[in-house]
């Protein structure tokens, strides 16, 4: 009912495959009638992201997805975000403020100012969505977004 909802209120009629495809899609076959209470942290956030697929947008906006996530959680929510926009071919805006995350999810990374947000660098992932950690390319992403991150601190401001 939760992934049926946006298209109830779009007026469209919802289709019971297009609804079972989407609880494929992200892995949730067999909690179909499960209560929200009832799903784990990561599994409310599947159901999150069936239900904003629901409407088939054209670009997807992330406003911070696994943050309410354990590490665990999130870094299996991440590779399966990898699976699904592989499957789905969506553009996606995430926003993280997580360095990893960052780079395991994406082609570009725009790294902002602190006050105003303004767009500082972009920078373009060697090999997205398949940069292995510890690897001389990672790391050298990671040191650069950290680089930037740390520059846009006024160490003034610590008190």
């Amino acid at each position: 009912d939760n992934i049926r909802l946006p298209l109830e209120l779009s007026g469209e009629k919802p289709d019971a495959n297009q609804i079972q495809d989407l609880i494929k899609l992200v892995g949730l076959e067999g909690f179909e009638k499960a209560k929200p209470a009832q799903l784990s942290g990561g599994m409310r956030q599947r159901v999150s992201i069936a239900r904003a697929l629901a409407v088939d947008p054209t670009v997807l906006l992330m406003d911070e997805p696994f943050a309410a996530l354990d590490a665990q959680n999130r870094a299996m929510m991440q590779q399966e975000m990898i699976r699904i926009l592989a499957e789905e071919s969506k553009t996606v805006v995430l926003v993280t403020h997580s360095i990893e995350e960052s780079i395991n999810l994406s082609d570009v990374i725009i790294v902002m100012t602190r006050r105003p947000g303004r767009v500082k660098e972009i920078i373009r992932v060697p090999e997205p969505r398949r940069m292995v950690e510890d690897t001389p390319s990672y790391l050298e992403v990671r040191k650069k977004i950290r680089d930037l991150i740390n520059d846009e601190h006024d160490l003034s401001d610590i008190a």
